[in-house]
């Protein structure tokens, strides 16, 4: 019914940039937040950044300004730039929405994620 797909990921070298996008379809009644985690072998899935229907930003404090959350509210479609990458940044993105597709109450959707590996 709902269905998020990741892309844009990659390699990419530290220092380098890289953008990732989520698109959401279905039959979405309304938008609570999009947002992104990752995960690594060993360790927990973590949050990257979040964004709220009402544009509130929030991120990991990994992130260190490093990221930026946005979202395209006509494309249904949110997206993670991500500046002066680390090797430490390496893990599989999970894309994370919140939708209201029946009734009042927002329910949790996720994306099969995407790999980022930055190395030289």
């Amino acid at each position: 019914q709902v269905q998020l797909v990741e892309s844009g990921g990659g390699l990419v070298q530290p220092g380098g940039s890289l953008r990732l996008s989520c698109a959401a379809s279905g039959s979405i009644v309304s938008f609570d937040a999009m947002g992104w985690y990752r995960q690594v072998p060993g360790k927990e899935r973590e949050l990257v950044a979040v964004i709220t229907s009402g544009g509130g930003t929030n991120y990991g404090d990994f992130v260190k300004g490093r990221f930026t959350i946005s979202r395209d509210n006509a494309k249904n479609t949110q997206y993670l730039e991500m500046n002066s990458l680390k090797p430490e940044d390496t893990a599989v993105y999970y894309c994370n929405a919140k939708f209201v597709v029946r009734g009042i109450v927002p329910m949790t959707f996720w994306g099969p994620g995407t790999s980022v590996t930055v190395s030289s």
